[in-house]
């Protein structure tokens, strides 16, 4: 198994480098620079040259790659012009936002997706498992960001049961019960509207491993020796057919990355997503780029994440 882990790492560290390469090109490729927003637009043109040598403008685009790797293991991800600090220190901010509502979307999916697609799984062909699979079908085909619009409408405004803006409610002092509980409470919206689009692949794929389950051969055999129908789901069916879902965690993580731009703006939710719409347009190239970065960072290693778990639960995955 360790060696499968050690394969895995060996292959994600060159497409990080990848990464890094393609985004740092495309960012040279935007108009403007580093010097975008930060200067006095009165400046000569003599002192503006002094500043792009200073900071290295001007060097081939592989010696500033260097430079900008460097800078990013010692944590500098560049200056934000929009907030006249650091780009570490304004991401950093946001982060705990976004974190809390992938955990919430994540145990929400979770817990919608099992039952859902045990139950389709179980009574497939029924009126119980067209109805699962007819929204399902739904929330293959409606937009995330149209589905958090209805859920908003309807439970934030409609029915006020959810906070509709922000991550805390104003006055809260930090680090007491009642402003951890307030966080909590204005991720639970734009969580589970996340999750409402994020259960129809595993649910899909859950019903198609029990289904298919159910008539291999030793299932057979446990009901011809008399085995209830309870035991035979919960002791043969269930177990072998959820154990694949968890090589979808990695996934569902890649999956959040798309879903919490387009969430946290319609909520206006300051994490991540939002951080990274808002410098998009007001033309924040360091905090564009960084994010950049991050997200498909965090893509990669959900990947290698749901590899290693499949590794785990499917010995016929690792590879010799």
């Amino acid at each position: 198994m360790w060696k499968f882990i050690v394969r895995r790492l060996l292959i994600t560290f060159p497409q990080i480098v990848f990464l890094s390469v393609l985004v740092f090109i495309m960012a040279q490729l935007m108009p403007g620079d580093a010097l975008t927003g930060l200067i006095d637009p009165t400046i000569t043109q003599e002192a503006l040259e002094l500043q792009r040598e200073r900071l290295g403008l001007n060097n081939p685009w592989y010696i500033q790659y260097a430079d900008w790797v460097s800078g990013l293991v010692q944590g500098d991800l560049g200056q934000s012009y929009r907030f006249k600090t650091d780009v570490t220190a304004v991401i950093s901010e946001r982060l705990n936002n976004t974190v809390l509502l992938s955990v919430v979307a994540l145990v929400f999916t979770y817990l919608i997706a099992i039952p859902l697609g045990l139950i389709s799984g179980r009574y497939n062909d029924s009126p119980l498992d067209s109805a699962i699979t007819g929204y399902t079908y739904l929330g293959f085909a409606t937009p995330i960001f149209i589905f958090a619009l209805v859920i908003l409408w309807i439970f934030g405004y409609q029915l006020g049961w959810f906070p509709t803006s922000g991550s805390v409610a104003p006055g809260m002092q930090s680090g007491t019960m009642e402003y951890y509980l307030s966080k909590l409470n204005h991720s639970l919206l734009p969580g589970i509207s996340i999750a409402l689009i994020s259960v129809v692949g595993t649910v899909q794929y859950l019903r198609s491993e029990i289904v298919d389950t159910k008539q291999k051969d030793f299932i057979i055999t446990a009901r011809a020796k008399g085995a209830s129908e309870n035991r035979v789901y919960n002791r043969h069916i269930f177990r072998n057919s959820v154990l694949p879902i968890a090589a979808f965690f990695g996934w569902e993580i890649t999956s959040l990355i798309t879903g919490t731009v387009f969430v946290e703006r319609i909520f206006s939710y300051p994490g991540m997503g939002l951080l990274f719409l808002e410098s998009i347009g007001q033309r924040d190239f360091s905090v564009v780029t960084a994010l950049t970065l991050l997200f498909g960072i965090a893509s990669i290693l959900g990947a290698l994440l749901s590899d290693i778990i499949l590794g785990m639960v499917d010995p016929r995955i690792r590879i010799k």
